[in-house]
């Protein structure tokens, strides 16, 4: 593992050379990917340099303990700081998501449960944006279909950074973790019994593709165009301007009937159909992978019941992590950080004992 360290740091330095010399900077494309290359190196320098200094420090106070025994709990405490720094250096080690980066689109539907649904399907849509703005994130809804009672019966928006992040805290960094049924159980607005009831939702988040990473032929789409309706089915325009693009080769298919525009929602179902394309490849390229390995990344699959979200306990339940807290409302407010966490260490530590058994 410190092998591979030292040529890290080689590399860091080099890096750090070169991203001083003005001249490089004239092509912004690669200075920005050499910048992105040193942020990701520099963690893993800076936690290096502080593992070698608790280890001069060991050695250190050992010297001094054979004169003076107080010295032997420095020695004991500079070990113990080492031992942290080694773990924390196999987690900086294990290789990193290559989207990780990159901004999203995440789609909230409702299922079974009716209007219920569709009224969870808003919560949610209003804790994604919550928390969108907590962190300083940017948020554009592509798409909307609202129920009769005001919920979605689905909904699309985009979720931007506002510019450079720290590696690990890109917007799919930290909402990859979120695709999935999200449960829910409450006394719905729709029931006179006061009984509780079970209800789900579903959640997809795909990285959005820039048009260069999936190349889309004009004769592979067919280009479909109906009239908007609203709730209850009236139509809330007199043109044919809801579009919907269907990707002939893979089925994919993508609609947006939210701006006036045919031409402003043909834009934003391209849009989505990118970035569901771009997430079809990456799991096509998955299912080519060791199945022992895909097996060590349950905590990102799609297809499980992620989440209960439970109102009469005000509790909130992670079932791929174990994560479980009392404090629904302020989640629903958009206090994700501790759920989130919850599956990037559960995340880190599968693949790092994946990468220990290789």
């Amino acid at each position: 593992m410190f092998e591979a360290v030292e040529e890290l740091l080689i590399e860091h330095a080099a890096l750090e050379e070169r991203l001083a010399d003005p001249s490089v900077h004239a092509d912004q494309a690669n200075a920005r990917k050499l910048s992105k290359r040193y942020a990701e190196l520099t963690p893993i320098t800076r936690t290096y340099r502080a593992w070698r200094q608790a280890g001069e420090d060991i050695v250190a106070a050992r010297e001094f303990a054979a004169e003076d025994p107080d010295f032997l709990a420095e020695a004991k405490a500079a070990e113990k700081r080492q031992g942290e720094l080694t773990e924390e250096l196999r987690l900086l080690l294990v290789p990193r998501d290559p989207n990780d980066d990159k901004d999203v689109i995440l789609e909230v539907k409702a299922g079974e449960g009716g209007e219920e649904s569709a009224l969870f399907a808003g919560d949610l849509l209003r804790m994604y944006l919550r928390f969108a703005e907590r962190v300083g994130w940017k948020t554009e809804i592509i798409d909307a279909n609202e129920s009769d009672l005001g919920g979605y019966k689905d909904v699309s928006v985009a979720v931007k950074s506002r510019g450079s992040t720290e590696p690990g805290q890109g917007v799919w960094a930290r909402l990859k973790y979120e695709g999935g049924v999200h449960r829910v159980q409450r006394v719905p607005a729709t029931e006179s019994q006061g009984r509780i009831h079970t209800s789900a939702a579903g959640v997809l988040v795909t990285p959005e593709a820039e048009e260069v990473e999936v190349e889309v032929h004009a004769n592979d789409l067919r280009i479909d165009v109906y009239r908007s309706s609203g709730p209850g089915g009236q139509s809330v325009n007199t043109t044919d301007s809801a579009v919907r693009i269907t990707h002939l080769p893979t089925g994919i298919v993508a609609s947006c009937q939210n701006e006036k525009s045919q031409l402003q929602n043909k834009e934003s179902a391209m849009r989505i159909l990118r970035s569901r394309l771009l997430a079809a490849a990456v799991e096509a390229a998955e299912q080519e992978a060791s199945d022992a390995r895909r097996s060590q990344v349950r905590t990102v699959d799609r297809s499980e019941r992620i989440r209960t979200y439970n109102y009469p306990e005000n509790r909130i339940s992670d079932h791929r992590t174990g994560f479980k807290a009392y404090n629904l409302d302020q989640v629903l407010d958009g206090e994700l950080n501790a759920l989130i966490q919850s599956a990037v260490d559960a995340d880190a530590a599968a693949k790092l004992a994946a990468a220990q058994e290789n």
